[in-house]
């Protein structure tokens, strides 16, 4: 039996070099998140969207509210002081911080370049893994009423 997933990555954004996020910059990048679920999972956008993000500033600020209301996604509440809720952080990234260890790249298009091709060939059950710890870590939070969960 195939195992189909609802779980795939939707966008791969980079940073450019030296940069950093702010509300704008964030704010465009959910643009482009709007518009990758609108390309790659037709009519997904009409259905409720429950979006995970941090406590970072550039995901609070004004500007990233007003524009997640224009798009009418529902926030999942994360408590302050988890980082390690975001699948990406005790998931996703350490799997790739293993693979990235040995690697040399010439420039930051070789990198990106690696670094997507690497996510695009994850097997869909390891995001599905990622979603599904989600909800034992968080739950483990809200036990723990909002304090930091390591594991």
């Amino acid at each position: 039996m195939k195992h189909l997933s609802l779980f795939c990555v939707l966008l791969i954004d980079f940073l450019e070099h030296g940069a950093t996020i702010n509300s704008v910059r964030y704010c465009e990048t959910l643009q482009k998140l709007r518009k990758a679920i609108q390309n790659k999972r037709r009519g997904k956008l009409s259905s409720k969207i429950l979006f995970l993000h941090d406590n970072a500033r550039p995901h609070t600020a004004n500007r990233t509210r007003e524009v997640l209301n224009a798009f009418k996604w529902e926030i999942f509440p994360h408590p302050p002081y988890s980082p390690d809720l975001a699948p990406s952080d005790f998931h996703l990234f350490l799997r790739m911080k293993t693979w990235l260890e040995p690697q040399r790249f010439d420039d930051d298009v070789e990198l990106w370049a690696g670094v997507t091709d690497w996510l695009n060939l994850r097997r869909s059950v390891i995001y599905d893994n990622g979603i599904t710890k989600l909800v034992h870590r968080y739950d483990k939070c809200l036990n723990l009423f909002g304090e930091y969960v390591e594991n």
